[in-house]
C-alpha cells in the first residue's frame, strides 16, 4: 500500500475510534445507579440549541456580507429559509421537522433560482 493510502486510513480510523469512543462516554461514565452531575444536565439542555443557533449566525452573516447580494441571491434562499424554519417550529414545536423543512426550501430555491 502506498504510504499516502495508508495515511488517509489511520486518520479515518483514528478519527471514527474517537467518534465512537466519545458517543459511547456518556453510558459509560453514567451507568448503574450513578446520577448525572447537574453541569452535565444543563450542558445537554443547552448545547443543542446553542449549536443551531451557531448555525443559524453563521448562514445569515452571508447575507450580512453580501455574499449573496452580490451572486444574485439577494438574500431570498437564506432569509426564506430562516423564516420557515423559525415559523414552522414556533407553530409545530418539532425542531427536526422545522430544520428539515427550511433546508429543503433553502436548496430548492439556491438550486433552482440562483
Amino acid at each position: 500500500m502506498e504510504n499516502q493510502t495508508l495515511n488517509i486510513i489511520l486518520v479515518i480510523a483514528v478519527t471514527a475510534a474517537v467518534t465512537v469512543l466519545l458517543r459511547a462516554l456518556p453510558f459509560i461514565l453514567f451507568t448503574g445507579g450513578k446520577k448525572c452531575p447537574p453541569v452535565i444536565t444543563y450542558i445537554g439542555q443547552v448545547l443543542s440549541p446553542a449549536a443551531i443557533a451557531m448555525l443559524a449566525v453563521y448562514c445569515l452573516l452571508a447575507v450580512y456580507r453580501e455574499q449573496s447580494f452580490s451572486s444574485g441571491g439577494f438574500g431570498l434562499p437564506e432569509i426564506s429559509a430562516a423564516a420557515v424554519t423559525v415559523l414552522l417550529h414556533w407553530w409545530q414545536r418539532n425542531p427536526l421537522l422545522s430544520i428539515i423543512c427550511g433546508t429543503a426550501l433553502y436548496m430548492i430555491i439556491a438550486q433552482n433560482f440562483f
